[in-house]
């Protein structure tokens, strides 16, 4: 007998069998909400990042429900707080099929957490939706159950940036660059995906080092990185790391005119409260999302948002919200939410619209996209490239000056 057999329950109202993927079930009624759990790192290191997530699901599921739900039944969030720990977030999704009978997961945030949680997901053959897993890590397992439900995995996310530093006249283009990242199972495929991408072109490599996460003071990696005459610094960063690496630049008196970001600008006003916004300027990042885009369900998004919280949704918040909108278009597209295999297959056959654009899959689950290049340009988060999607024609140098 499987895990998922184990875990599921006959719901009390109308009396619900729910059973093992690919089985029959008799449809439950419209006064049976769905259930759908998930973990979220609401303490602990990734905190920001977990409660911005959570945002984007309660904005999709009030939403949700205001259209009256999937298939005529309300959408009923369920969490629990990982707090940033990888064996908590393995007993929270036991936890949410197990205790709580959950119909439904949705990931939880950084690939750090969701490389253990997709592995309880797959033992109970349910889908495993994830709005921030980009690590390759995810998709070389032989999964049959986890999607990302962003457009590119981590080691293709920087490309955009990669093809412009190449594209750049040559009196223009750095000759040197150092490459500082988080050893995290995002940032390190983010960093190596560009030096892979710049060396093949002919650009230098003038430092390369991963640093762990308990690191605060960057001083000693800054003043390498100044010492190593790099002209160009691409940094693999979560959120913490990178305020921190930027207050370390300006302690140093260090400022390479093209700096690179993998996560932290996307934070937005946290990122700018955290660096000041004079700092901000010209901090080039890879970013799945814009609040002015022309995607499905996007308007109503940002209303819904700033409703509420009274701020425009930063770029988690959206993840989050697209990840809603995959999981809703899978149910909808299969009728049901009691076959899970039917769910992950209806997902490799279609497409589905979201607020950070079209998204489609492979069989691994990994998505078959492009992600934007963003820019931090006068306290404002704006699209650089590419050229049919940027909200600006200028790309600036950090702190001062245009290419």
């Amino acid at each position: 007998m499987s895990i998922k057999r184990n875990f599921l329950t006959v719901a009390s109202a109308g009396a619900l069998l729910v059973t093992l993927a690919g089985c029959q079930v008799p449809a439950a009624g419209p006064e049976v909400p769905i259930r759908i759990g998930a973990s979220l790192p609401l303490t602990g290191e990734f905190s920001q990042g977990g409660a911005d997530t959570q945002r984007g699901y309660e904005v999709w599921a009030a939403l949700q429900n205001e259209r009256g739900g999937i298939l005529g039944r309300k959408v009923e969030m369920i969490y629990k707080d990982d707090a940033t720990n990888q064996n908590t977030v393995v007993s929270n999704y036991n936890q949410l099929l197990s205790n709580e009978n959950v119909d439904l997961l949705l990931g939880t945030q950084s690939s750090l957490l969701n490389i253990p949680a997709s592995t309880v997901a797959e033992r109970a053959g349910m889908l495993f939706i994830c709005a921030s897993c980009a690590s390759p890590e995810m998709f070389n397992r032989g999964f049959e159950f986890s999607f990302f439900s962003q457009q590119a995995l981590a080691s293709e996310q920087g490309a955009a940036f990669a093809d412009w530093i190449i594209g750049l006249p040559e009196g223009e283009r750095p000759q040197t660059v150092a490459y500082p990242s988080l050893d995290d199972p995002f940032a390190t495929p983010a960093v190596e995906g560009v030096r892979k991408k710049l060396e093949a072109a002919g650009i230098e490599t003038a430092y390369a080092d991963t640093y762990p996460a308990a690191t605060k003071n960057f001083d000693a990696i800054v003043t390498a990185i100044r010492d190593s005459g790099a002209e160009a610094v691409v940094q693999g960063a979560q959120f913490e790391d990178g305020v921190n690496f930027v207050r370390a630049l300006n302690r140093a008196n260090f400022h390479p005119e093209i700096l690179y970001q993998s996560s932290s600008p996307t934070y937005g006003q946290q990122y700018v409260d955290g660096v000041g916004v004079e700092n901000t300027g010209g901090v080039l990042f890879s970013s799945s999302y814009h609040v002015d885009a022309d995607t499905q369900g996007n308007k109503e998004f940002v209303a819904k948002y700033r409703e509420i919280h009274g701020e425009y949704p930063p770029e988690d918040a959206a993840d989050g919200y697209a990840a809603g909108q995959v999981l809703a278009s899978a149910v909808e597209g299969v009728g049901s939410t009691g076959d899970q295999k039917a769910l992950a297959d209806w997902l490799r056959g279609n497409k589905v619209e979201t607020v950070l654009g079209t998204l489609a899959w492979n069989k691994d689950g990994s998505p078959r996209g492009e992600f934007l290049l963003g820019q931090w340009q006068n306290g404002v988060s704006e699209v650089v490239l590419p050229a049919e999607a940027a909200t600006t024609d200028r790309i600036t140098r950090w702190r001062g000056g245009e290419y």
